[in-house]
């Protein structure tokens, strides 16, 4: 019927813009900075409960955020997955990592605002667990681990769990700062995500490599 295509048609719309505004503000601000009428209202939302009607709560639609990068990200790292198959090069499964990430950010054009919200929802205690559950629990996320575990048979598991971590806060920070000087019309130090992301795996691949030193625990 069309008076329904119309309606599904216009929520669909505003569904959109909340989302645009809200990870703009997110990134911009921090999250516990925003509320969500804040939202609704950058989203030129007549009703300011128009976020608390379309999402629900707060964290809700911070995973909705998360879950609209997610789905173009995955697309991208199966692809990448199809290509690496059943290599043993530490820097094939290091770029599957991290191109699919910067692919994604390029692919939107400028400015983009997901790299910033992600550091600012990661820093929070109260959304990172969001964060985490939908972008690393991601099938593709989790044959990529797969795929460096295999790359790395005598590193031990605390020191692979050590930088995981450490890499996820690298990938998430570099392009948080690429995307911020974009933004701002500041020339970044690679001419493009791609090549951004060729200085990440280089940095990458030498975190994953690195010798381990031992040191005791006080």
């Amino acid at each position: 019927m069309p008076g329904i295509e119309a309606r599904t048609t216009r929520a669909d719309r505003t569904r959109e813009s909340i989302l645009t505004a809200a990870e703009r503000l997110l990134a911009e601000q921090g999250v516990a900075a925003v509320s969500s009428r804040r939202v609704s209202e950058a989203a030129r939302q007549g009703n300011n409960a128009a976020v608390g009607y379309h999402f629900g709560s707060k964290a809700d639609l911070l995973r909705a955020i998360v879950r609209k990068h997610t789905t173009a990200i995955e697309l991208i790292r199966s692809d990448l997955l199809t290509a690496a198959a059943d290599s043993t090069e530490l820097r094939d499964w290091v770029a599957c990592l991290v191109r699919p990430y910067t692919e994604h950010l390029a692919a939107l054009g400028n400015p983009t605002w997901y790299a910033r919200f992600a550091v600012q929802a990661m820093a929070d205690p109260t959304y990172r667990e969001i964060m985490t559950d939908e972008a690393f629990s991601a099938p593709s996320f989790q044959q990529t681990v797969e795929g460096l575990n295999r790359c790395l048979p005598t590193l031990p598991l605390p020191v692979r769990l050590e930088r995981q971590e450490m890499a996820s806060h690298l990938l998430l920070q570099v392009c948080a700062e690429r995307e911020r000087s974009l933004a701002r019309g500041v020339p970044p130090t690679r001419r493009s995500w791609a090549d951004a992301a060729t200085g990440l795996i280089d940095v990458l691949v030498a975190l994953w490599s690195a010798p381990i030193t031992e040191c005791s625990v006080e």
